[in-house]
C-alpha cells in the first residue's frame, strides 16, 4: 500500500488482497515436467504474474511475483521459469522468486528458447541474443535485417548440437551452429510467414506452421517435404505431437478450433470445434500421455483426453473464467464464500473466495434451452441471449426452485436461474399484453422470501411474478407506475412495503400485496440506482447529479446526503450492519460513508473505474470488478483486524492512487524504522483520570480493598484457627547440612538470651508510620495526594491499622486525625476516589467516634464533612432517580 502525503495509508479501511477469475491470457502456456515429483506442471500467464499449476488435478501450486510489466513471452527447463516484460526477461526459481535477470535487448522480446545451460531470446527487431543464466552473461549476438528475416519462431531440433532452427515472417528459415557463429543451412521456404515450429517424435523431422493455415512435415537433414496438411480456420498457432503410441498431430487456430491428424494415414481424423472462443494460444501433448493442455485467451485453461474409439478428445478438467469484462457482481447466500458474476460474454458464473474447485459456470443464457438441446445448437450465437445486465439472487428456496432473475441488454424477457443446478431455468418472465419492441427490462428484485420477482421496465410499468410458478401476480399503478424508465426496484424485508424509482424523479412506496400506492416524493434529481438494506431498512439513492441520498423507508424522509463524487456512480454497497454507505464512481474513486456521523471516511482511486462493487455478508472482504478487466478484486476489511480511525476527511482530501491486488495473497511488507512516521490514526485513547471537575469519579483499585474494612473484625474471627498448627512428627526430607569437606548435620539455632521477653515492645509500636508523617506535611503545605497514594497501596488490614494508629491513645494526635478528614475532605471536593473516600470515612467513624465529640477541632471538621456528603449524595440520587423513571417507562410503555 502506498502512503500519502499526510503519512496515512491511501484507504485506511481496505486492503488489497487478492483476485479471482484469471486463469490465463493470450500468451502460450508451458508445460514442465518434474522429476523430484514425478508429475506434470502447467504455467499460464495472468498479465504481471504467472500461475503454475498441478496438471493431475488442475489445483493451483504457485503463482510468482509480480514483474513491472505484463509478461508478454514465457518459456521453461527442468529448474526455471522465463518470463519477458518489455526488453527485460526474468528467470524464476520455484515458481516464484527472481533469481536472474537479462537486460540488453532494445525491442520488445518476443520469443524465448531454453538451451542447456544457455537461454536464447529474440526481439521485435530480429536481435537474437544468446545468455549464460547462472552468469547473467551475453554468449552470442546475431542481428538480422527485418526487411528479409523477421525471426517469428525458434527451435532447436532434437540430436542437433549446438544449433538453433529459426523461422521468418518472410517464409525461409535458417539452421545456425551456435557454437562456431555460422549459417549451416538456409531453407527457401514455402513463400509465407512462419508461424509455430514443432520438433516431430521421430529424429530430423519438423513441423512448420505456416500464415496460410497449412502445416509442413519436413525433413530437414534432406530437406524434403514428407507431407502437407491445411487447415481454413487461418494461421496455425501452435503445434503438438501425440508421444504415447499414435501418429497424431493437433494443429491450433485463432478461430478457437483444432484439428487432428493421422501421420500414416495423411488425413484429418478429428476436429474439436470451439475448444476455446477466442484464438487457441498455445496446445501441449503430454509426454508418454494421451492428455492435451490448451489454454487461450478467453481466460481458459482445459486438458482434453483422448480414450475415445475414434480418437476424439473430452474435456477432462479445466479452470475458466470470463472472456469479456463484467457487467454484475454479487455476493451469493449469507456465508460470504461465493460471488455470482454476469459478463458481456453472455455467462453467470459462481467464484468461490475459499478455493478454485468450487467454481462454478452457470453457463450462456439460451433463447430456447429444449430446441437447443434437441438440434445441438449449444455453440451457435444465434441462439444465445445477449449479456446480462442486472440480476438479483435469493437463496432462501434455491433448492425448490430457481434463485436467479436476471435482465438482459435490449430484452424485454428476463431469465430465471437455477444455482443449485447451475443451468438457466424454466421460465422467461415478461408481460403478455406488452406489444412493443423497444422496451427493456431495466430492473430486478427478488423478495427475501424467494417467493417473488420485481421486475421494472423502461416503459414505466413494475410487475410481479411468481418465481415457481412463473405466472404474473399484478402490477403497480393502473397503467404504469412510472412516466418514465424505472432506475430501481425494491421489497423490504418482510413483503410489505416496494419502493421503486422512476427517471422522471420521483420515489414511490407501494403497498406489495395490493399494489396501491403509499407515498410518493420528488427527488432533486433523475435518480440512476437504488441499493435497500433490508435488515436496517436503509435505502440509498444515487442521483444523476453524481449525490447520493440516504432514506429511511419507515419514515420515509432523507436522512443522509453525500456530495463529492465527480462522475457517475456505477454501484454502491452497504456494510452488513448498515453503518457504512461504500460508492464506485466513473471518476476512479471508492468512497467510504459512515451513516451514522454522516461524514466521508474513506476514499482511495485506482488506476481503472471500478464498474461494480459488493460488501460480504460477513464485513471481512470488499469485492469490485473494473473497466475492461475480467476478474473479481478482493479487498480485506482492515478494521476487522486492528484499530482504523474513523475520523471524517478533510474536504481538500487528496486520495493516493491504489494498485489493484495480485492474483497472490498480499504479503505484508516490512518498512525500515526510520521510515515509518508515527501517525495520530492508529494512537490508543488513553482515558483521562477525571473526565470533568463536575463529575463523581470512582476509583480504579478493586472492590476487595475497599468494600469490607467496616466488617474486617467479623472475616478475621471467621477466618481464626480452630487449633494451634503442630509439629512435624517427621524430620525434614532434607536435613540441613554445614558447608565444608567432612559432612556434618547443622545444630538447631539456640537464643543467646534466654530470658528474653515475648511481649511486643510498645516502643516499636510507638513510631510514627509514614502516613502520619505524610498527613502533618498536608496540614503544612495543604497536600494531601501523597498521604492518599500510600493509602492506597495498602490492603484492608493495613488500612485498618493506619486509621487506629491515628488516636493519640496509639502513637497519633489530634492535628493528624484533622489532617485526616481534611484529605477527605479534598477528596469530596474533586469528586475524585468517590468510593474510596465514602469507605475510608465509615471506618474512621467507626473506630474514634466516641472520641470526636470531645475535641472541637474533629467536630468542626465533621460538620463541614456531613454538609459535604450530604449535598453530594443528594445530587447522586437525583439521577438515580430520573435514570430508573425513565427505565421503567420504557419497560412499560406500549411503543
Amino acid at each position: 500500500m502506498e502512503q500519502s502525503a499526510e503519512g496515512r495509508t491511501a484507504s485506511a479501511l481496505f486492503a488489497g488482497f487478492r483476485v479471482l477469475g484469471l486463469f490465463s491470457n493470450d500468451i502460450p502456456h508451458v508445460v514442465r515436467f518434474s522429476a523430484l515429483k514425478r508429475r506434470f506442471y502447467v504455467t499460464t500467464c495472468v498479465g504481471k504474474s504467472f500461475h503454475t499449476y498441478d496438471v493431475q488435478k488442475l489445483s493451483l501450486v504457485a503463482v510468482s511475483n509480480s514483474v513491472p510489466q505484463d509478461i508478454c513471452c514465457m518459456a521453461a527447463d527442468g529448474r526455471l521459469v522465463f518470463a519477458a516484460y518489455g526488453n527485460v526477461f526474468s528467470a524464476f526459481a520455484r515458481n516464484k522468486e527472481i533469481v536472474h535477470t537479462f537486460t540488453g535487448h532494445k525491442a520488445e522480446i518476443h520469443l524465448l528458447q531454453p538451451f542447456g545451460d544457455h537461454i536464447i531470446s529474440a526481439d521485435t527487431d530480429s536481435v537474437l541474443i544468446i545468455w549464460h543464466i547462472y552468469s547473467e552473461e551475453e554468449y552470442l549476438q546475431l542481428t538480422f535485417d527485418k526487411s528479409v528475416f523477421r525471426i517469428s519462431a525458434i527451435l532447436h531440433p532434437s540430436t542437433y548440437l549446438n544449433k538453433i532452427l529459426l523461422g521468418s515472417e518472410q517464409g525461409s528459415l535458417q539452421l545456425w551452429n551456435v557454437k562456431s557463429n555460422k549459417l549451416l543451412y538456409t531453407f527457401p521456404g514455402w513463400k509465407v510467414g512462419v508461424t509455430a515450429l514443432q520438433q516431430a517424435p521421430a529424429v530430423d523431422v519438423v513441423a512448420v506452421g505456416l500464415m496460410s493455415g497449412q502445416v509442413i512435415i519436413h525433413n530437414i537433414k534432406f530437406d524434403e517435404t514428407l507431407m502437407k496438411f491445411r487447415q481454413d480456420w487461418g494461421p496455425i498457432t501452435s503445434i503438438s505431437f501425440r508421444t504415447d503410441g499414435h501418429p497424431v498431430m493437433a494443429a491450433g487456430s485463432p478461430c478457437g478450433h483444432i484439428g487432428l491428424w493421422d501421420l500414416e494415414d495423411k488425413k484429418l481424423i478429428n476436429q474439436m470445434r470451439n475448444a476455446h472462443s477466442t484464438a487457441i494460444a498455445g496446445l501441449t501433448f503430454l509426454h508418454r500421455e494421451p492428455l492435451l493442455v490448451t489454454n487461450g485467451a478467453d481466460n481458459a485453461l482445459r486438458i482434453w483426453i483422448f480414450d475415445g474409439p475414434v480418437g476424439e478428445g473430452r474435456l477432462l478438467r479445466f479452470r475458466m473464467g470470463h472472456s469479456a469484462p463484467l457487467t454484475k457482481i454479487r455476493y451469493y447466500g449469507q456465508n460470504g464464500q461465493q460471488i455470482l458474476s454476469a459478463s458481456q460474454d453472455g455467462t453467470l458464473q459462481s467464484f468461490s473466495t475459499i478455493h478454485e474447485k468450487f467454481n462454478k459456470s452457470l453457463g450462456h443464457g439460451l433463447i430456447n434451452k429444449k430446441r437447443v438441446k434437441r438440434k445441438g445448437l449449444q455453440n451457435t450465437l444465434s441462439v444465445r441471449l445477449p449479456p446480462i445486465t442486472k440480476f438479483a439472487a435469493e437463496e432462501a428456496r434455491e433448492s425448490d426452485w430457481d434463485s436467479i432473475i436476471a435482465c438482459h441488454q435490449g430484452k424485454l424477457s428476463c431469465s430465471t436461474w437455477n444455482y443449485q443446478r447451475s443451468t438457466i431455468g424454466a421460465y422467461f418472465l415478461k408481460p403478455k399484453e406488452l406489444k412493443t419492441d423497444d422496451v427493456t427490462a431495466t430492473a430486478v428484485d427478488i423478495t427475501s422470501c424467494g417467493n417473488f420477482a420485481v421486475i421494472g421496465l423502461s416503459s414505466g410499468t413494475v410487475d410481479v411474478y411468481n418465481m415457481q410458478s412463473g405466472i404474473h401476480r399484478g402490477a403497480f399503478g393502473k397503467e404504469q407506475a412510472h412516466k418514465g424508465c424505472v432506475r430501481g426496484v425494491a421489497v423490504d424485508g418482510l413483503n410489505q412495503l416496494t419502493i421503486t424509482a422512476g427517471s422522471e424523479g420521483l420515489l414511490k412506496f407501494w403497498n406489495f400485496k395490493n399494489k396501491i400506492l403509499i407515498h410518493s416524493m420528488n427527488l432533486t434529481s433523475s435518480p440512476n440506482m437504488m441499493l435497500l438494506h433490508r435488515d436496517s431498512g436503509i435505502l440509498g439513492l444515487a442521483l444523476d447529479d453524481f449525490s447520493i441520498i440516504v432514506l429511511d423507508i419507515e419514515t420515509r424522509k432523507v436522512v443522509r446526503e453525500f456530495s463529492g463524487h465527480q462522475g457517475q456512480i456505477n454501484d454502491m454497497a452497504f456494510s452488513p450492519d448498515g453503518r457504512w454507505l461504500i460508492s464506485a464512481s466513473m471518476d476512479c474513486s471508492i468512497k467510504t460513508w459512515d451513516l451514522p456521523s454522516g461524514c466521508l471516511v474513506d476514499c482511495f482511486l485506482l488506476d481503472s473505474a471500478p464498474l461494480n462493487v459488493t460488501m460480504s455478508p460477513t464485513g471481512d472482504f470488499l469485492a469490485t470488478s473494473h473497466v475492461d478487466h475480467l476478474g473479481i478484486y478482493l479487498w480485506s476489511n482492515i478494521s476487522l483486524y486492528s484499530v482504523v480511525s474513523l475520523r471524517p476527511l478533510p474536504t481538500d482530501y487528496v486520495p493516493s492512487v491504489v494498485m489493484l491486488p495480485g492474483t497472490c495473497q498480499t504479503q505484508d511488507m516490512e518498512l525500515p524504522e526510520d521510515t515509518i512516521e508515527p501517525s495520530d490514526e492508529m494512537i490508543a485513547y488513553d482515558s483521562p483520570e477525571q473526565l470533568n471537575e463536575q463529575l463523581v469519579t470512582l476509583s480504579l483499585l478493586p472492590e476487595s480493598r475497599w468494600k469490607n474494612l467496616l466488617n474486617l473484625d467479623v472475616i478475621k474471627k471467621k477466618n481464626k484457627p480452630k487449633e494451634p498448627p503442630k509439629a512435624p512428627k517427621s524430620a525434614p526430607f532434607f536435613i540441613p547440612t554445614v558447608p565444608g569437606l567432612v559432612p556434618r548435620y547443622a545444630a538447631p539455632e539456640q537464643s543467646n538470651d534466654p530470658h528474653q521477653s515475648k511481649v511486643v515492645n510498645l516502643g516499636i509500636l510507638a513510631q510514627k508510620s509514614e502516613f502520619c508523617l505524610k498527613l502533618e506535611e498536608g496540614l503544612v503545605n495543604n497536600k494531601y495526594e501523597p498521604a492518599l497514594s500510600l493509602l492506597k497501596e495498602l490492603g484492608p488490614s493495613g488500612i485498618e491499622t493506619e486509621l487506629r494508629s491515628l488516636s493519640p491513645d496509639c502513637g497519633g494526635s489530634v492535628e493528624v486525625m484533622q489532617s485526616f478528614l481534611k484529605m477527605i475532605g479534598m477528596m469530596l471536593d474533586r469528586k475524585r476516589d468517590f468510593d474510596l473516600a465514602q469507605a475510608y470515612l465509615a471506618l474512621f467513624l467507626k473506630l474514634h467516634l466516641k472520641m470526636i465529640p470531645s475535641e472541637p477541632v474533629l467536630l468542626e471538621e465533621m460538620t463541614k464533612l456531613s454538609s459535604q456528603v450530604e449535598e453530594n449524595w443528594i445530587h447522586l440520587q437525583s439521577l438515580f432517580n430520573q435514570s430508573m423513571c425513565v427505565l421503567n417507562y420504557i419497560k412499560s410503555a406500549l411503543l
